[in-house]
């Protein structure tokens, strides 16, 4: 009984021991959770903020390059009235946009083709469609506004004409008329199963009719 007694107060003291040892270490623990927090909320406003940032900025070198473009563009019209020389300026734009689309070609841009292609709905936008002969297939024969992909997605599709072949229009009329024969070929099938069963009809009520009367004619005779 002593040894049971004397195990049981060491165990209380244990017991004691631990439960003191973890309330002193509750206040060094909450600080360093404090400060994990707090370190935390910093990289989280911090992240937010380079996010920002890297949108607002993120179009900064292509500007800085379109800035160039721009400074030749305004140095040419200026250029071009002083010296009243309008053909100088059809010059120097035309060489401003070869310059920009050679700068957006190393940007991943590119034109999508359309004349004289075969339409495509991933790349193309019907305007107007068109019937002609010898047509085999839907071709694109003038472009509105020319459509663009960048780094291989279409970011706008060419808006076109498009030629359509007549023939298959045509195809499309004859199997409409075949469609409409064959629906009035079932109605008139119809019509003549109905007016059969009306035959019939007729008839079982002429044989009802030839009975009722051979009925009547052997009773007139039982009776006689």
């Amino acid at each position: 009984m002593k040894k049971k007694e004397k195990d049981k107060h060491v165990k209380e003291e244990q017991i004691k021991e631990e439960q003191v040892k973890k309330e002193q270490d509750y206040p060094a623990l909450w600080d360093k959770y404090v400060r994990l927090q707090a370190e935390f909320d910093n990289y989280r406003k911090r992240s937010f903020k380079e996010r920002i940032d890297f949108i607002k900025f993120a179009n900064e070198g292509l500007i800085i390059e379109l800035l160039g473009i721009l400074d030749n563009f305004e140095r040419g019209i200026k250029s071009a009235e002083q010296k009243k020389d309008y053909g100088l300026l059809h010059q120097g734009v035309d060489m401003i946009l070869k310059q920009l689309h050679s700068l957006l070609e190393t940007k991943g841009l590119s034109r999508i083709k359309s004349l004289g292609q075969k339409f495509n709905p991933h790349q193309h936008e019907a305007v107007e469609v068109i019937e002609e002969d010898g047509v085999k297939e839907e071709v694109v024969t003038d472009e509105l506004q020319p459509g663009y992909m960048l780094g291989g997605r279409v970011i706008r599709p060419a808006m076109v004409k498009v030629a359509k072949a007549k023939e298959k229009i045509e195809e499309k009329t004859e199997d409409r008329e075949q469609k409409t024969e064959g629906r009035e070929e079932k109605t008139e099938d119809r019509e003549q199963k109905t007016e059969g069963r009306e035959e019939k009809t007729e008839d079982r009520e002429q044989k009802t009719e030839e009975g009722k009367e051979e009925e009547k004619e052997i009773g007139d005779n039982i009776k006689e």
